[in-house]
């Protein structure tokens, strides 16, 4: 029986690492490619999107993947902490998978060629959309996927009807004046504060990723309030780019706030390993770390990159 203690440390670090690694690509999660679509329909528009992504993200993602388990394993140390039996299990499961199959070479090949037009893409004039749809077509036309497994995806066609309701739903709102009503009177308020747009950035980051304990799901949350947020940065003079980036990385990162705060907070829940207060408590602990890692490394490489 693994005790609590444990449970603690190997839920944080898989879900923290989860956040950080999908705020790590543009690829890395659905929702990433819709705060670009939205910030894209509000005038903010970045060439070469993944690689800009990647640049932005890439030293307070790596950065908070190596120091979460080190900080966790400090703040909640495990009773466990030698696994000697680990790389025997490890070396048996890899013996009864056999060697790489044909299947499996078409996959990496597919995804290797998916992810290079994905990077250089802006260059060469080809949309994320063309190539995702090529790399699926070259899967089921070679066998490695069927159509059947495409329907059996029930959670992607879920995704991909709430996210054209959801990216229409924010255009209008912008068109009929609603996201610049707000972000106006948000501006004017902030503004009467008198600080600088570093105070008010501050402000609106906090606001938006702890605003997410009133909300399920992070696709609900962007359709909601990405386009209001990003609309608030931009009248605060924010720079563009940073915010639409910020905003988009918060999504990601506040996942493991709660057990219902993303699709993989309530896998993890529902696995019944942890106590809903060890929940909370963890998604607190999470949100500083999240909070001191990207505010203070990532600001430094930000600037470094000339993001402001």
């Amino acid at each position: 029986m693994v005790n609590s203690d444990s449970l603690f440390f190997i839920y944080g670090w898989i879900r923290k690492s989860s956040g950080s690694s999908t705020a790590l690509f543009l690829t890395g999660d659905a929702q990433n490619m819709l705060c670009m679509k939205l910030a894209e329909s509000l005038g903010v528009k970045i060439k070469s999107p993944w690689v800009v992504w990647f640049k932005a993200s890439c030293f307070p993602a790596l950065a908070s993947l190596m120091l979460t388990p080190f900080i966790i394993y400090k703040i909640c140390p495990p009773e466990t902490k030698h696994t000697i039996d680990a790389p025997i299990l490890a070396k048996n499961k890899l013996e009864q998978m056999g060697p790489v199959k044909q299947n499996e070479w078409i996959m990496m090949g597919t995804m290797l060629v998916t992810v290079t037009l994905w990077i250089s893409g802006g260059s060469l004039s080809i949309s994320t959309v063309a190539v995702a749809m090529m790399g699926l077509s070259i899967l089921l036309i070679l066998g490695v996927l069927s159509w059947d497994d495409c329907l059996s995806e029930k959670t992607a066609w879920d995704i991909l009807a709430w996210f054209a309701l959801l990216l229409g739903m924010a255009t209008q709102l912008t068109v009929l004046g609603v996201v610049p009503l707000l972000s106006k009177s948000v501006a004017s308020f902030l503004k009467s504060l008198s600080v600088g747009w570093h105070v008010q950035l501050l402000i609106l980051q906090s606001i938006y990723f702890f605003i997410h304990y009133f909300f399920a799901g992070q696709a609900t949350h962007i359709g909601a309030l990405y386009p209001a947020f990003l609309s608030m940065h931009l009248t605060a003079k924010v720079p563009g780019t940073l915010s639409a980036l910020l905003l988009a990385f918060n999504t990601d990162l506040f996942g493991a706030l709660t057990h219902y705060s993303s699709g993989q907070a309530a896998i993890y829940y529902g696995a019944g390993y942890i106590k809903l207060q060890d929940v909370f408590k963890f998604g607190v602990l999470m949100a500083v770390i999240n909070l001191t890692v990207w505010g203070l490394i990532g600001a430094l490489w930000w600037k470094i990159l000339g993001l402001y």
